[in-house]
């Protein structure tokens, strides 16, 4: 495993980061509360020690998880946890965005219940609240972090104008944007946060799996299924463009001993010098082991710039 320094928060992160979104139970996965507490051990063995979570991933069921395992193995101190606020997941079907100073308060409380630690390494606001004024989401969190409840405070999916505005209430130490070979629409805004000394936490890293190679023919998911809505290139005509994505990198396996696809992704995103972590979601030992092998060997300057000229060949 490959470390760097999180930005200016100065925590010393994995450059995988362990998502458990799927972990919640709602949207991806719907594996045994054993197979979820495995792999969260795998991670840990790998020498994983950023772990990503939310309440909103199922009312806290991600959180507990996580908690859970942690705590059995007796190594909470050991590890880096960025948690979420302002987000709410209600009635096992919809989300609504609490940004109020009494939510932000309130889902802290039940993450430090859920996650079985008297410190949040990492609060992230998940999304903005328009309802509620940054001055008020914002100072909530100052307040959290005076009282060591927070360490540091973050963001995801802000723009650089809502970061700037915020950031005049609390200092913003980190930054979670998708990003990834099939999503690079914010990397300017990217480039601009890391600038600022921002930790950058990509996630949908492997594009929610596409860039796995699994996905070689248009699928039908589940309506429940998080891809159906949250990642476009599962759809036409964007999918097309991904498969010829995908051949290219056929090749570049091929001429690298058969190296798993996920791994040229995850390199391709983590030695970017404006990306700190790439979170990648895995619910399985075995994968959780493959992913964590990208980091046991590094793409060289030619093999990236080809990956680039790939990239921008197959989808513009």
């Amino acid at each position: 495993m490959r470390y760097k320094i999180f930005g200016k928060t100065g925590m010393k992160v994995s450059e995988m980061t362990l998502g458990t979104w799927g972990m919640g139970g709602v949207g991806w996965d719907d594996n045994p509360e054993e197979v979820r507490q495995d792999a969260l051990k795998a991670a840990i063995e790998a020498g994983i020690n950023f772990f990503d979570t939310a309440p909103a991933y199922n009312a806290g069921a991600a959180e507990r998880c996580l908690g859970k395992a942690l705590e059995d193995m007796g190594v909470r101190k050991d590890v880096v946890i960025s948690t979420k606020c302002g987000n709410v997941f209600v009635n096992g079907t919809t989300y609504r965005r609490d940004g109020s100073a009494a939510g932000i308060r309130r889902q802290c409380e039940e993450s430090l219940k859920n996650l079985r630690t008297d410190y949040i390494d990492l609060m992230l606001v998940h999304w903005p609240d328009p309802a509620t004024p940054f001055e008020e989401t914002m100072g909530e969190l100052s307040k959290l972090k005076q009282e060591g409840k927070i360490l540091h405070v973050g963001v995801s999916n802000f723009s650089q104008e809502q970061m700037e505005e915020a950031g005049k209430s609390c200092e913003i130490e980190a930054f979670q944007p998708q990003y990834s070979m099939v999503h690079r629409d914010d990397e300017a805004l990217i480039r601009w946060a890391s600038a600022q000394g921002m930790g950058i936490m990509t996630y949908g890293s492997l594009g929610g799996g596409i860039l796995t190679g699994a996905f070689r023919e248009l699928t039908e998911f589940a309506a429940s299924d998080s891809r159906n809505r949250f990642y476009k290139h599962f759809q036409e005509p964007m999918f097309s463009k991904v498969q010829l994505l995908l051949k290219e990198m056929d090749q570049f396996s091929a001429d690298h001993d058969g190296v798993p696809l996920a791994q040229i992704a995850l390199n391709w995103c983590a030695q970017k010098d404006f990306v700190s972590t790439c979170i990648v979601g895995a619910q399985h030992r075995k994968k959780v082991f493959q992913n964590a092998a990208a980091f046991d060997w590094s793409l060289t300057a030619d093999e990236m710039a080809a990956l680039d000229a790939a990239i921008d060949a197959a989808l513009g």
